[in-house]
């Protein structure tokens, strides 16, 4: 075969390869999420095998189980805890009256009004009622739970395919930690096995360490914000909810945690209508926001940098340009996915196409 006829059957391989993965989505996507939770079980997996009891080890797929049954014990619990208080405060917030809740800040908006009238070129058009009112209530917009909760129970039966599907499939990703990367190998041809077994193998220990690292991140950054504001006067509850919210929301770089402030100050502002604006209100805000700033500064000195630039050997404006380009060409989704997409990217380009000059210094500490 010819030069030419190689590179039209490269092009049709990747287009059937596309076909295949939009056709069988949830499938890979089943597989996916499996290759996750197999990577954030990976080292109680590996604290297993290394036991003994009276001097025999355990068995993998004893191992595998156990650590399944633990990760799926976390979920539960998880859900069993957090669904009911989520779904309370989504109830409390969709019984305010917008408009009662407007008019209790009165002064404040008054105020507002008059400082833009000032110094604005809209003049007295600005009016900061209106524009709360249109947004505060699809904001608090809960009413549909319900409806929600009921389509959901309307797809349980596909629900449960999904996660016996994922459980299946991570019991035996935990139990041989080289199954997926065999199974990769199976497509490419013998002579570029090796190359690719070391690429896949690289691959899936870098990811390995920054999945470990975020579910760590996630649940220390949520611990640190529910803490902070319990401590400062905010209600238990209301706490939580923020701190379950800014812990999930974090995930995204950069954007997520001024998400997660935002949201924070709104609750504080929703579940404090009644008190005095001033006296009350405006110090809880201020302590609010100061818990998340001394969040941010401990997760930013002290997790992102063990995370997003030990855990993927790079460096933290490299990793800040990668996050900026993934956020302009596809948005939230691209920022999500930015540092594992780059993780992969490198050890590609480290392992097949070392002789340049620039793919040597952007993969020297690989």
């Amino acid at each position: 075969m010819n030069e030419k006829g190689k590179y039209y059957l490269a092009a049709a391989s990747l287009l059937l390869l596309a076909i295949l993965f939009w056709y069988f989505s949830a499938i890979f996507a089943y597989i996916g999420i499996a290759v996750v939770l197999s990577f954030i079980g990976r080292p109680v997996v590996g604290f297993l095998n290394k036991m003994k009891i009276k001097g025999r080890k355990i068995p993998s797929g004893a191992s595998a189980g156990l650590t399944l049954a633990l990760l799926w014990f976390i979920m539960v619990v998880f859900f069993r805890t957090f669904i009911p208080m989520v779904a309370e405060e989504a109830k409390q917030l969709s019984d305010i009256d917008v408009q009662s809740a407007v008019r209790s800040l009165d002064e404040p908006i008054r105020a507002i009004e008059a400082f833009v009238s000032k110094y604005s070129a809209e003049g007295d058009d600005f009016k900061v009622q209106a524009l709360i009112t249109n947004n505060l209530s699809s904001i608090l917009q809960f009413s549909d739970i319900s409806s929600i909760f009921g389509s959901l129970a309307g797809t349980l039966g596909g629900l449960f395919i999904g996660l016996f599907s994922i459980s299946f499939i991570t019991f035996f990703f935990l139990k041989d930690s080289s199954l997926f990367v065999d199974s990769l190998v199976l497509f490419v041809p013998t002579k570029s096995e090796e190359g690719v077994r070391h690429v896949l193998d690289s691959i899936k220990n870098l990811l390995m360490r920054y999945f470990v690292g975020l579910f760590f991140e996630v649940i220390l950054v949520g611990t640190m914000v529910t803490v902070g504001l319990t401590i400062v006067g905010m209600g238990f509850s209301h706490a939580v909810v923020i701190g379950l919210f800014a812990g999930l929301i974090n995930v995204i770089p950069y954007i997520g945690p001024i998400i997660g402030t935002l949201f924070g100050l709104i609750i504080g502002i929703a579940t404090n209508l009644g008190a005095d604006f001033y006296v009350e209100v405006v110090p809880l805000l201020g302590y609010t926001a100061l818990v998340f700033l001394i969040v941010q500064m401990i997760d930013n000195i002290l997790f992102q940098p063990l995370i997003y630039s030990n855990s993927v050997n790079a460096h933290p404006l490299e990793i800040f340009l990668v996050i900026l380009l993934a956020g302009s060409m596809a948005g939230i989704l691209g920022m999500m996915l930015a540092i594992p997409a780059y993780t992969i990217f490198r050890v590609i380009a480290k392992e097949f196409f070392n002789k340049y000059r620039f793919v040597k210094k952007l993969t020297e500490k690989i």
